[in-house]
């Protein structure tokens, strides 16, 4: 089975007042995949700008994360895709960085909230896992 790759929303779930989302991001994270360092950086920003969180409350979620997911460097080649898969289907270089990783990872599902449902990007597909 192909590795799944999550996007810092699923990472920020875990925090939240939402039971039910905390609890699914908690149950898919369990399972095991991928994130980039971009996924780490980002949840680490919202977690001291938005959620006021506490240098060792934020090393607490990142060691959680760690303990569940493998964690993918960025390089030139991430960077390469991403500006190319931006300007195909339109996405923010952030929400690109992320697919280009999850592509090169061989990633075949990318769970993500942000992103649109199904969209298909190769062999890569976006799944919302937070039903409407």
């Amino acid at each position: 089975m192909r590795p799944v790759f999550f996007d810092t929303n699923l990472v920020l779930y875990l925090l939240s007042a939402d039971e039910d989302k905390a609890n699914t991001a908690e149950a898919l994270l369990a399972q095991g995949g991928l994130v980039s360092v971009q996924v780490l950086n980002e949840a680490v920003s919202v977690c001291r700008r938005k959620l006021s969180l506490t240098w060792p409350e934020v090393h607490e979620l990142l060691e959680t994360v760690r303990a569940y997911c493998e964690v993918l460097p960025l390089s030139f080649a991430t960077h390469e895709r991403a500006l190319y898969l931006a300007a195909r289907y339109q996405l923010s270089i952030y929400d690109a960085l992320i697919c280009a990783a999850a592509q090169q990872a061989g990633a075949t599902v990318l769970y993500s909230e942000d992103l649109q449902d199904g969209l298909v990007l190769g062999e890569l597909t976006v799944r919302n896992p937070f039903p409407v």
